[in-house]
């Protein structure tokens, strides 16, 4: 492709990627090899420092994430033992390595080049979380951290993958590496493609998820100690680098495991927990306990009315930033994440926690609500039921690594991460590896977890969690709080998100009680069937209602004409249906319609 035409594609490419004006950006170009790159970074961040370039001008790098190998491996260690920000060891292992990227451990993407010999190498993480989207096209491979940059240069890529959105409806998000647009595919995890001098020469996968699976299984106990020793020995690189770090923290067991082996001084760790605006959540009151336990700073971040003010714009701009991989009622976790920047610009979390140590399925397919999708449709969604079965068929672990946490998980991360940096030691190389050896019956219940903590930290065993597991009471005390936690918790869902239809028309007979403020608010801080029902009722109005969104192909308008009128009176609830209606209907609106429209119009 002639330079002057590239280089216009990647300008406008990079613009698509320019969220916030507190991001940096630049470009490297060898018009020899025909490699165009440019990168968008929160200034300061891990990213930040691009292109790398080694000691002999004949390697370059430009990668986007984290790392977090060993720093002594790679003499990361500035002469007075703190951590430098120079970053140039990557570009001098990917020099040096011949396993590269091999042996890196975080979440990350990038090119390297090697001028001397016209070669170029596409790379990702071996879980696949540092999304890398990709389009093969006659002239030229794009690829890029969001699909929106090549729907920029690409409008033919402008059509949408009705299997996908099958699989998107059932499940959430979208399976096997496809993504919502035709001919856009998604990097498989731990992939490398080579190229020499601007063609495509070979694609290959530096990592097979047998090596960890053909590990040989260990006895409990020795697997106990060998985890713990990791997870004490590696705990300690998640919270080095040049940025502050602020703790995530909940009232539940991943977090707390971390806050029992980082043993910061006092008050030298900010703490913060998201909250809503009826009570104090269990998330907020167990939270300040263990912050308060190890002499941490803590404070609540709100979900307040400025949020429900501007809730159409959070919901747009959701959709927007993550290419449609959520739907709109996490639009809150934008919201709470800008304010979360404000205190540091890395995030520390429990992420993954449950789905590593205790295997939790953290998605399903579901059926949609009656009628709502024409009979055409509906085959989309059972081809998504059958695929999610057949992806099911693997080691349970491998599932929740390699396919869940990059295709379910990875929208939320995404967006986040359009905030600030999201860190979490439960994805740690050494850490998973080890997990995989774990004897099956430790991976049914908390045991593991519960004794992370008491051996990190016994005060914080003496905190329950907020579902009232351990905590000072036993016996029948104990039994007791946890009874009236669960019953609390599902009598939220109840009152929320999953209300069934008997119960909605009784709770409108009852209107005048409002008794869902008994139960609003004890464990969530979001609470949409009240919110689409009252304060944001006119918005469901305005958008499920109008023309454009009634005349899809794929919607019955009656049942939808029929949902909002009923939810919005309140003897109905179509809360789960609302939010995906409003989520496909900005992704046509944003990625397909015939003139889409950017967040900057």
């Amino acid at each position: 492709m002639p330079r002057q035409r590239a280089e216009a594609q990647l300008s406008s490419m990079l613009t698509t990627l320019c969220h916030e004006d507190f991001y940096t950006t630049g470009t490297w170009i060898d018009e020899n090899l025909g490699a165009y790159v440019g990168w968008a970074a929160r200034k300061d961040s891990f990213s930040a420092q691009m292109p790398l370039i080694s000691d002999q001008q004949n390697t370059v790098l430009v990668f986007a994430g984290e790392e977090f190998s060993d720093t002594g491996t790679h003499g990361r260690l500035a002469s007075d033992g703190r951590e430098s920000n120079n970053k140039k060891y990557l570009v001098d292992l990917a020099e040096r390595d011949s396993t590269f990227p091999a042996t890196l451990n975080g979440r990350f993407h990038g090119l390297v080049v090697d001028r001397s010999r016209g070669m170029a190498t596409l790379f990702n993480d071996r879980y696949g979380m540092q999304r890398l989207y990709v389009h093969e096209a006659k002239e030229a491979v794009y690829f890029a951290a969001e699909a929106k940059a090549l729907l920029a240069v690409r409008p033919v890529l402008r059509n949408l993958n009705l299997r996908s959105m099958g699989e998107f409806v059932s499940c959430g998000c979208v399976l096997e590496n496809r993504t919502l647009f035709e001919d856009i595919q998604v990097f498989p995890p731990a992939s490398v493609w080579v190229f020499r001098y601007g063609s495509l020469e070979q694609k290959s996968s530096y990592f097979q998820t047998k090596e960890w699976e053909e590990q040989e299984a260990l006895d409990a106990d020795t697997y106990y100690e060998e985890l713990k020793r990791i997870f004490a020995q590696n705990l300690p690189r998640y919270f080095n680098g040049g940025e502050r770090v602020a703790m995530s923290l909940t009232g539940g067991l991943d977090t707390r495991m971390i806050m029992a082996w980082q043993d910061a001084a006092p008050r030298s760790l900010s703490c913060y927990t998201f909250g809503g605006s009826l009570r104090d959540c269990q998330d907020v009151v167990v939270a300040r306990q263990v912050a308060q336990a190890c002499k941490q700073a803590h404070e609540v971040l709100f979900v307040d009315p400025e949020f429900l003010t501007n809730f159409s714009k959070y919901a747009e701009r959701a959709v927007y930033l993550t290419d449609g991989c959520v739907t709109v009622n996490r639009a809150a976790d934008l919201f709470l994440n800008e304010r979360a920047r404000r205190i540091a610009p890395v995030r520390m979390t429990g992420n993954y926690g449950g789905e590593v140590l205790r295997r939790i399925r953290a998605f399903k397919p579901v059926q949609p609500e009656s009628d709502l999708f024409r009979p055409e449709f509906l085959n989309y969604i059972a081809q998504a039921e059958r695929t999610y079965s057949d992806i099911s068929q693997v080691h349970p672990l491998s599932f929740a690594v390699f396919r869940q946490a990059p295709w379910h998980h990875y929208g939320l991360l995404a967006l986040e991460q359009s905030q600030l940096s999201l860190r979490s030691p439960f994805l740690d190389n050494d850490f998973v590896r080890m997990v995989f050896r774990a004897p099956a019956s430790v991976c049914a219940n908390d045991e593991v977890c519960l004794k992370l903590i008491a051996d990190g930290d016994a005060g914080l065993m003496r905190i329950r969690t907020d579902r009232g597991v351990a905590g000072e009471q036993q016996g029948l005390v104990s039994a007791m709080l946890r009874e009236y936690l669960e019953f609390t918790f599902k009598a939220e869902y109840a009152y929320d998100n999953g209300m069934p239809q008997w119960l909605a028309r009784i709770d409108h007979l009852l209107s005048p009680l409002q008794l869902e403020r008994v139960f609003l608010g004890r464990h969530k801080f979001c609470h949409y069937r009240v919110w689409y029902r009252d304060l944001l009722a006119s918005y469901v109005e305005e958008m499920l209602l109008d023309p454009r969104t009634l005349s899809r192909p794929y919607l019955n308008p009656r049942t939808v004409e029929n949902m909002v009128l009923h939810h919005t009176r309140g003897d109905r609830n179509y809360t789960s249906a609302i939010h995906q209606v409003l989520t496909l209907e900005l992704i046509h609106r944003l990625f397909f319609d015939p003139a889409p429209r950017t967040l900057n119009d």
